[in-house]
């Protein structure tokens, strides 16, 4: 079984939002959410980057008619209302109440599995069969724009960050959830942003572009001097959300020498954009096809989205994923190129971005 290192999942805020029943539960097998750790095992799921994102409790996905700038209804289109935007103070404790949350359970699972802070450290856990967490931050809501926190926060394990989710805050200003539209939403990163930008490269934490509007991503990619990473978004030529990259941005990135972590989310896959679970696994691997065609297999890897998406019924839950592989093996990708997209090209970026 293909080992494999996933881009991004919301496991933890679903996790804390739960309760602590659930919090033990993810070392169990359990019939509930798309990853616990018996699970990613049956799948070769070796591990990935948890991530923890501020969100009000109850937000649900509500589709909305889409509206034109005269107020006409798009047809075909829809929007989701974001939930409101959170104080920093309420952000940060909420923000390290999680990162606790994912500390105990580590401590818990006796070894089973362990927080990476370094390449090696990611690469050590991959071939000894211990899972690997990645700390992530969707969403820089808890970070100070004087930054003092985010030095705490990196003393603390996080070693990747998303300027921001898909509403604005003090460091720039995210993608709506809206469908069909492109990425080019507004404007970019906030003055605070271009700081954040330059000492996370400082401190080598990796940083995503998922969320961002388009001119937010070409600030990154004008000031970052690390590879250019969206861990879950896909293409937009094949799904026209603002939350999948343009053909120039896929450029970039590879330009780069970062990463795309394809989006298992079927409102991110399909070229009507509609949130239908009947959505094949084909879908991942056109996506898949379509940006190795476009800017070469080593800019390829994997970002379920899992917990934080409707994902094709297909991909019941991560024990699932070797039917993933296979998706993308009946679309010409060697068995080489699979073990790249699966975790070797994760490796490499990180190794890149985060030193040995």
């Amino acid at each position: 079984m293909i080992p494999i290192i996933d881009g991004h999942n919301d496991t933890l805020t679903r996790i804390r939002h739960a309760g602590p029943n659930e919090r033990r539960a993810f070392l169990d097998r359990a019939e509930f959410g798309h990853l616990d750790l018996p699970r990613a095992r049956e799948g070769g799921l070796a591990g990935g980057f948890f991530a923890v994102f501020t969100c009000t409790r109850g937000w649900e996905k509500r589709l909305e008619p889409l509206l034109d700038a005269d107020g006409q209804r798009v047809p075909g289109g829809w929007s989701v209302p974001l939930p409101k935007r959170v104080d920093r103070r309420t952000s940060y404790h909420f923000t390290t109440s999680v990162i606790s949350d994912l500390l105990r359970l580590i401590d818990a699972s006796n070894g089973a599995m362990t927080l990476v802070r370094t390449a090696t450290e990611l690469q050590h856990a991959i071939d000894s069969g211990t899972f690997a967490v990645i700390l992530h931050i969707e969403g820089a809501e808890a970070i100070d724009t004087r930054l003092e926190s985010l030095d705490v926060l990196h003393a603390a394990g996080l070693r990747s960050l998303g300027p921001v989710w898909s509403r604005p805050n003090a460091f720039g200003h995210g993608v709506p959830f809206d469908f069909p539209r492109h990425p080019d939403t507004g404007p970019g990163l906030t003055s605070a942003g271009r700081r954040l930008v330059r000492r996370c490269n400082e401190l080598r934490i990796m940083l995503d572009v998922s969320h961002l509007n388009a001119r937010g991503f070409w600030d990154v990619a004008e000031l970052s001097d690390a590879p250019i990473v969206a861990t879950h978004s896909n293409a937009h030529a094949l799904s026209a959300s603002p939350r999948n990259l343009t053909d120039d941005q896929l450029d970039a990135v590879a330009a780069s020498g970062g990463v795309v972590g394809l989006n298992y989310a079927v409102g991110f896959l399909r070229a009507d954009g509609k949130p239908d679970a009947g959505t094949p696994l084909t879908r991942i691997a056109d996506h898949g096809r379509y940006i190795a065609d476009r800017i070469g297999v080593d800019h390829l890897a994997l970002g379920s989205d899992f917990d934080g998406a409707l994902i094709p019924a297909q991909m019941t839950d991560c024990s699932k994923l070797p039917l993933l592989v296979d998706a993308l093996r009946a679309a010409g990708f060697t068995e080489d190129e699979l073990h790249r997209i699966a975790h070797k090209n994760w490796v490499r970026v990180l190794r890149e971005t985060w030193g040995e």
